[in-house]
């Protein structure tokens, strides 16, 4: 078979290709699946200025879950559409920087496995152990690739594909005043939830006042928006979550203190597409994806406004993000909102 028969493989590179000088592409690493061989491009468009605000998507880290990659190819397929005309795009990315891995497993997404091609669940392949108890399995097990969730043998170095998604991060975001990661996935819930760190323990992020003034924000500008914000350890806890690890890098490294790195997840509530069709289950991929054509147009156009408001919201964000007073009462909200306390913690 060709690699040509990865759909989702062609239409990003007939992207690149349709993208001309508006997008950079480079290839971080390859990866080998059944004797073929896979790129995982790194998509750049924007401002080249250090020191500019940035915005990443990332999808594609669970094979499985195609309809990540699919929603950020809709999107960069709608920004090359609207660079031929549209003068406010190219004003915007003019002060953003927009940064794009949009198939980071393609070697699992040619298998139909969640894990890579050597069995790795990629969100659960970095050093980071959980401080709480985690779910038996799901919170990741170094036990056996054959089981789900493998984080990997103890002590082996992270995956090419996670390394590669670190070694993006740390060049594109975190050295800047300002950043925001979104990286897309499906398989959980009735609704599109935004998760945002941390995982391995319910202790909030040192920038919780800043989601906290994200989320009011989109709520204000779009108030029936269908979105659940929340911490991922209200729901449940993991060993290994790669973007707890890139936090925490940031943190440790000293950025934190006068920079801020907005993390992100889009999971997307496949649960949904299943009740409508439950014939879905009998198929490997329908438990993650929408099947049906009419839904998998709708599911691809309805998160474009959510990626459009990020762009506005990283450019804007001195116009927006909480000064010193701000940020404790937007730390006291939050704190009410997502961990059930009154005060600060």
């Amino acid at each position: 078979m060709s690699v040509k028969s990865l759909p989702e493989l062609l239409t990003l590179e007939q992207l690149i290709e349709d993208g001309g000088d508006l997008l950079n592409a480079s290839v971080a690493c390859t990866v080998a699946a059944d004797s073929q061989q896979f790129p995982v491009y790194v998509l750049t468009m924007g401002s080249a200025d250090p020191a500019a605000p940035a915005l990443g998507f990332f999808g594609g880290i669970h094979g499985l879950e195609r309809i990540g990659t699919q929603v950020i190819l809709s999107f960069l397929q709608s920004l090359v559409a609207r660079s031929r005309w549209d003068h406010g795009l190219h004003h915007l990315l003019e002060n953003v920087r927009l940064v794009f891995m949009p198939l980071v497993n393609p070697g699992g997404m040619w298998q139909a496995t969640r894990c890579n091609p050597q069995g790795v669940d990629l969100m659960r392949n970095s050093p980071v152990q959980a401080s709480e108890r985690v779910p038996f399995l799901l919170g990741g097990q170094r036990a056996s690739p054959v089981l789900p969730w493998y984080r990997g043998a103890f002590g082996a170095p992270m995956e090419a594909e996670s390394r590669a998604v670190c070694e993006v991060v740390e060049r594109e975001l975190l050295p800047r005043q300002f950043s925001v990661s979104m990286d897309c996935h499906s398989g959980f819930g009735l609704r599109d939830r935004i998760w945002f760190p941390h995982a391995h323990t319910r202790t909030p992020i040192a920038h919780l006042p800043e989601i906290a003034a994200l989320e009011e924000l989109f709520t204000s500008s779009y108030p029936h928006h269908n979105y659940t914000f929340e911490p991922q350890s209200l729901q449940y806890r993991t060993h290994g979550d790669l973007w707890d690890y890139l936090y925490l890098r940031f943190e440790r490294g000293g950025e934190g203190h006068d920079r801020v790195f907005l993390p992100l997840t889009l999971e997307m509530g496949s649960w949904l597409w299943v009740k409508k069709n439950p014939r879905q289950l009998f198929s490997r991929l329908g438990a993650f994806n929408p099947t049906a054509a009419h839904r998998l147009q709708r599911v691809l156009r309805s998160h474009l406004l959510w990626f459009d408001f990020l762009m506005r919201a990283v450019n804007a964000h001195a116009r927006w993000a909480p000064d010193e007073p701000a940020r404790l009462q937007q730390r006291k909200r939050a704190l009410a909102r997502w961990y059930g306390l009154g005060t600060a913690a």
